[in-house]
């Protein structure tokens, strides 16, 4: 599950690589969790700012990822199959509990790749983000990952087809992906002079 990524990036960046001719709104925080207002870019490249979650009757707690294996079969999503859009982001963050049951993040992103694409669906006032069963690379890391994006296969999915020309996009991806682990902090050291 996808709770926080990163948007790392100048717009510069995210023109180049989505193709946008102009320049997108980009969110405040680099950071950003369930709620924030993100970028999000649809169908017709269009480049524009919603809040990260779908907002729903039967839960407080915001729709912030929809599985890519039953989104034909749930209500929430079937109405908009075809209103997909792409989240740029740098990194997503996963967090993988260890044997001893702490939790360690992780930040994961694409090698060689300043800015990527996460395949998401719009209700055209919110987001969400579509997710797969993981990569060979981080599978020990989560269970799920966000569809990430190629160029050719982010261009399909906002490029207009049908839903169910294009819903072959959404696995995990091939290529490796990369990941840091972020050390917990160290524990308080006491007043040295005490």
């Amino acid at each position: 599950m996808c709770s926080n990524f990163e948007l790392n990036a100048v717009p510069r960046d995210v023109m180049n690589a989505f193709g946008l001719d102009e320049a997108p709104p980009m969110p405040n925080e680099e950071q950003l969790r369930p709620t924030d207002l993100s970028l999000i870019i649809g169908i017709g490249k269009t480049a524009m700012m919603q809040p990260w979650g779908f907002a729903v009757d039967w839960s407080k707690q915001p729709m912030i990822n929809a599985r890519s294996e039953t989104l034909t079969e749930k209500a929430t999503f079937r109405g908009v199959l075809e209103n997909r859009c792409i989240v740029p982001a740098s990194a997503y963050f996963e967090w993988r509990k260890t044997e001893d049951g702490k939790k360690l993040k992780n930040r994961i992103s694409v090698p060689g790749v300043q800015v990527f694409g996460m395949a998401g669906l719009s209700d055209g006032e919110r987001f969400t983000i579509v997710t797969c069963a993981p990569a060979p690379s981080i599978a020990h890391i989560h269970n799920r990952m966000p569809v990430v994006l190629t160029t050719e296969t982010a261009a399909r999915w906002i490029g207009g087809a049908a839903f169910a020309d294009v819903a072959n996009v959404l696995v995990p991806y091939a290529d490796e992906l990369s990941y840091e682990e972020e050390m917990p902090p160290a524990p308080a050291q006491g007043d040295l002079f005490g």
